[in-house]
């Protein structure tokens, strides 16, 4: 280890002991002027699909929920808000507010095709959501999320080798209770949201939740020739959740329906964004301009839907548990990818910047079907042992649609493939928790896990005279996966913990034979993963810190390789990849009315495989080793989207004023930079992003209603930077969400 990361290792952990140092001085004030009337609650997570206290299982998991959730997703936030707002987490989209990719410890995927599989799992009321279009559901009247990090390949077992993202959503309850918020910020958004819930019978209860979310188009084309107001950056977005729960003295059935209509533009890309030999954006930059050729026929629509049913029988020392679901997702999505104008072969009509030619493409799912199943029997024993067991059942039929247009001639279609994919996968699974004594517990987990895809892919009208082409692919593979943890009560308010465990991804393809003619599949990647940590309430429980490092080895990563010399995908998988790292969380009550949280993460990942050689982008800087007749040497490199740091803090001062309660909520969250691909280049290098948020009102109760008023702002410093690239054509490259003001007026009923 090179004394560089001593130095980053030693500083985090300085950082958590000065927030130790922080918390006590501040506890020492408030005694002085008053005693602490609260602690921190007990937060319960279901990691390992049992409802248990967050600071007695051995997994390093972080939960949002309250009024941290509620600020985080102020301003029509779509799922990306979670970036950096929890230890070892990020996520980023090339599409917009659709298609989010997740990374954990470092570890994710960048492939921006319809078929793409991800590491990181996001199971939705306990159904996994495998197509990266279900991952992108509108985050409202959710009552926690929790962020699983290391392999979870035992009881979850879906393309978890890095983690999962677990959001559990308010369930219908025989009270009567709901909410609704409006707001309106900047650019015309408006955001509205509301559930209403409670007992329709003495047995069946139902809830109903909704969204809709609109701002008008803003961005201006100024593209000679093209020129248009008001082009680009718009949206609506509708979605709404129905439940209907039925009680019964030992079965509960729970029926849920959601929905998701959106109706928007891509992300926008912006051409030459970064001169050649910088990373920063170009000075004459103009958030509220393009210079576009193809913007007025941009377009991004999705509809989503699903079904799922639970069936829960209560049989005295046993739980058996049924999970029947069904997701469907569509999608059109067309977009000016050079960002440009113009072209290289028309010299005295092109910009900004040399393009060296026009790249128009859509991409769409027309018919996509995913059913799963799952069977799990619960022990409920009273003595020192308890275990699960189940089957998993997973099946999807997946057709995707790849077009290309002729700019130059008007956006006349010029190519067309399609692929189908239909990927059959089944698991039986088991877990074992025995308590050793008072004071030590164990747990084990074994998984059998079995995937099988067929794939057809075929070109039927070829871009530049390329003409048709075929491929197919039929990869299948089994995995047993592992794990071994336990935690140890080392006091009543510290636990030690240790945990060990393998996991696997299946076999992936990449066949957008459009603008190439080759299918490729990797073989099956497989981790495994240390880590251990402490757990912790302190100062009388108005203090926690929870701390954890981690050591994994992953072998056969599946990686994409982007762009580069054209807009195709290819998949590979590298020998090795290792990461290593530190996570830290922590609450504190610094005084009875001011509230505090401090997160941070240390991330160091690192490919090791001498034979990946890569060719590089069209016009920027690559900074690693080329050589000829291969490409450029990714050996040792950092792994793309995979920021070393991360770190959050987050501040909440209230106290009563008149008859209610004044607030004031400030969170700061920051990255360090990242590489947007798996070659390392100055232009692609994203450098490091500190964004603030600041949300102060007032609540007040009248009868069974309580009332809030708020001003909100997202993105406080207004820090604009790179966040991802197009590099097969120009440095074309996307800008994250500037500052974000707005006010917003919520009413809870009960």
């Amino acid at each position: 280890m090179k004394p560089l990361h001593k130095t980053k290792i030693a500083t985090l952990i300085s950082l958590s002991l000065l927030a130790s140092a922080g918390a006590v001085s501040g506890q020492a004030i408030a005694e002085e002027t008053a005693a602490k009337e609260s602690k921190l609650e007990v937060i319960e997570v279901t990691a390992r699909k049992r409802v248990e206290n967050a600071q007695e299982v051995p997994v390093s998991v972080s939960a949002l929920q309250g009024e941290n959730l509620d600020a985080y997703a102020s301003a029509g936030m779509d799922i990306r808000f979670m970036n950096a707002k929890i230890p070892s987490l990020s996520v980023e989209s090339s599409f917009g507010r659709t298609f989010p990719r997740f990374y954990v410890r470092g570890l994710g995927n960048t492939d921006f095709d319809l078929n793409a599989s991800q590491p990181v799992s996001l199971v939705v009321d306990d159904v996994v959501q495998e197509n990266p279009i279900l991952k992108g559901f509108p985050v409202f009247d959710i009552e926690r999320i929790e962020v699983l990090r290391g392999p979870q390949g035992t009881l979850f077992g879906r393309n978890t080798p890095a983690g999962l993202v677990k959001f559990d959503s308010v369930k219908p309850s025989q009270v009567f209770d709901g909410y609704a918020t409006v707001s309106y910020g900047t650019g015309g958004a408006v955001d509205f949201e509301g559930a209403v819930g409670g007992g329709l019978t003495e047995r069946v209860s139902a809830r109903v939740a909704g969204l809709w979310q609109e701002k008008d188009d803003y961005i201006d084309n100024l593209a000679p020739g093209f020129e248009q107001p008001d082009v680009l950056g718009g949206y609506s977005e509708k979605a709404a959740r129905v439940q209907f729960l039925y009680e019964g003295d030992d079965f509960t059935g729970l029926l849920a329906y959601r929905v998701r209509d959106l109706d928007g533009k891509p992300i926008v890309f912006h051409a030459n964004l970064m001169n050649v030999g910088s990373n920063k954006i170009r000075p004459d930059w103009d958030d509220k301009v393009v210079f576009q050729d193809a913007a007025s026929r941009a377009t991004q629509q999705v509809q989503t839907q699903g079904v799922s049913l639970r069936l829960e029988w209560d049989l005295g020392d046993y739980d058996l548990l049924s999970i029947t679901a069904w997701d469907s997702a569509e999608i059109y999505s067309r977009a000016d990818v050079d960002g440009g104008y113009g072209a290289a072969f028309l010299p005295d009509y092109m910009g900004p910047g040399v393009i060296l030619f026009p790249a128009e493409s859509a991409d769409g799912i027309p018919d996509h079907d995913q059913f799963t199943q799952e069977i799990r029997l619960a022990s409920n024993f009273t003595g020192p042992w308890n275990y699960q067991t189940g089957l998993y059942y997973f099946q999807e039929d997946l057709t995707i649609d790849s077009f290309s247009f002729d700019t130059l001639a008007g956006g006349i279609q010029n190519g067309y493939a399609f692929q189908n994919q239909k990927t059959k996968a089944w698991a039986v699974f088991g877990a074992v928790d025995y308590d050793v004594n008072d004071r030590f517990a164990i747990s084990a987990g074994l998984r059998y896990s079995k995937d099988d895809k067929d794939f057809y892919a075929e070109r039927v009208q070829g871009p530049f005279g390329s003409g048709t082409a075929v491929g197919t692919a039929n990869p299948d593979d089994d995995h047993i996966s592992w794990d071994l943890s336990g935690v140890y009560q080392l006091t009543d308010e510290v636990n030690l913990f240790a945990r060990l465990a393998n996991g696997f991804r299946a076999p992936s393809i990449q066949g957008r034979i459009l603008f190439g003619n080759e299918v490729t599949v990797a073989d099956s990647e497989t981790i495994n993963s240390a880590e251990m940590g402490i757990k912790s309430d302190v100062l009388d429980g108005n203090g926690r810190v929870n701390l954890t490092a981690f050591y994994y080895e992953m072998k056969d990563q599946q990686l994409t390789a982007v762009g580069g010399e054209s807009n195709f995908n290819r998949l590979l998988n590298a020998d090795k990849t290792v990461g290593y790292g530190l996570e830290l969380d922590s609450t504190w009550i610094l005084a009875s009315e001011l509230m505090a949280t401090f997160n941070a993460s240390y991330n160091k990942t690192k490919l090791e495989d001498g034979s990946l050689y890569l060719p590089g982008c069209a016009q920027c800087t690559v900074t690693d080793p080329f050589v000829a007749g291969k490409g450029y040497s990714i050996d040792g490199n950092n792994l793309p989207h995979a920021p070393e740091w991360i770190a959050n803090l987050t501040l909440e001062y209230s106290r009563d004023l008149g008859e209610g309660e004044f607030y004031v909520f400030t969170d700061w969250s920051y990255r360090s930079e990242i590489d947007f691909f798996l070659y390392q280049s100055i232009e692609f290098t994203g450098e490091a992003l500190l964004e603030g948020g600041l949300r102060t009102g007032y609540k007040w109760d009248v009868g069974d209603f309580q009332y809030e008023v708020a001003a909100f702002a997202r993105n406080l410093l207004d820090e604009r930077v790179v966040i991802g690239g197009v590099d097969f054509n120009n440095n074309t490259g996307m800008v994250n969400q500037g500052r974000f003001v707005g006010v917003e007026v919520r009413v809870d009923f009960f």
